[in-house]
């Protein structure tokens, strides 16, 4: 299981409880801003915000407030223009953690994702700083229930896909870059419009890490997570099982007394 993955596991009770709604569709309407913007405003026509536009809608987003998103960037409405930018790092263990970032202040961002690294004893770096122990791939994912597992995996191997991850956060169709277009109209024809559809970063081997580095680990990626400019996050850190099942119960417990 891909790093970044288990966190997302690790965190799914707290996901479900707490979406943080705000803060996921400030995400959600700046990536419709750029996809709207990058080609036209139709969803049809426009991979990119087709993909946007399914995200939005597994968040509930109102429709009226995508619609305005799009119609807004498309008439060239705002003053704000968003600008693509990576950064890269290492977090606690020696884990690299590339983080993919839709930011209009890049001094802001830049300050802000480097005093998160040093807080949690990490370190930011130099674009191109750890990316090479990741591959481009394409992602698509769906929510746990669109369908089994089984039937998902079948699916995604008509489809073209390389691999399927199952797991109580959802389903992970993953894809050659070049194949992410085709799988994703496949898919969408047999289960409907994806969560997402896009590439990503997946490492190419894995660190192993215990106890101590993942809990700082964590709240590292949950600060980068919270932050409105971070985009989409990829790790490559690897944990036990059991600690994957210690560090769950935990958050769990954690949501308790909210």
């Amino acid at each position: 299981m891909a790093g970044h993955s288990q966190y997302k596991n690790i965190m799914y009770r707290k996901g479900a409880q707490d979406a943080r709604r705000s803060k996921i569709f400030t995400k959600i309407i700046r990536e419709l801003t750029v996809a709207a913007r990058s080609g036209l405003p139709d969803p049809a026509k426009n991979p990119r915000l087709r993909a946007a536009v399914a995200a939005a809608r597994a968040q509930n987003m109102p429709r009226d407030t995508i619609e305005r998103a799009v119609k807004r960037a498309a008439g060239g409405g705002g003053d704000t223009h968003f600008e693509e930018v990576r950064y890269e790092g290492y977090g606690p263990g020696g884990v690299a953690i590339v983080a993919e970032v839709l930011t209009d202040n890049r001094n802001r961002t830049a300050a802000e994702l480097r005093a998160a690294f040093s807080k949690y004893g990490g370190s930011l770096g130099e674009t191109g700083s750890v990316s090479f122990m990741f591959h481009r791939t394409g992602s698509v994912r769906y929510p746990p229930d669109v369908a089994s597992a089984e039937a998902v995996f079948e699916a995604a191997l008509e489809a073209g896909a390389e691999d399927v991850e199952s797991s109580e956060a959802g389903h992970e169709i993953t894809c050659a870059p070049e194949d992410l277009h085709a799988v994703r109209d496949a898919l969408e024809d047999r289960f409907g419009p994806a969560e997402s559809a896009r590439l990503t970063w997946r490492p190419e081997s894995t660190v192993a890490i215990d106890e101590g580095p993942a809990q700082s680990l964590f709240k590292l990626l949950e600060v980068l997570e919270d932050n409105d400019d971070v985009q989409q996050i990829s790790a490559n850190f690897e944990i036990p099982d059991d600690l994957i099942m210690k560090l769950s119960a935990r958050a769990g417990t954690d949501l308790g007394g909210e």
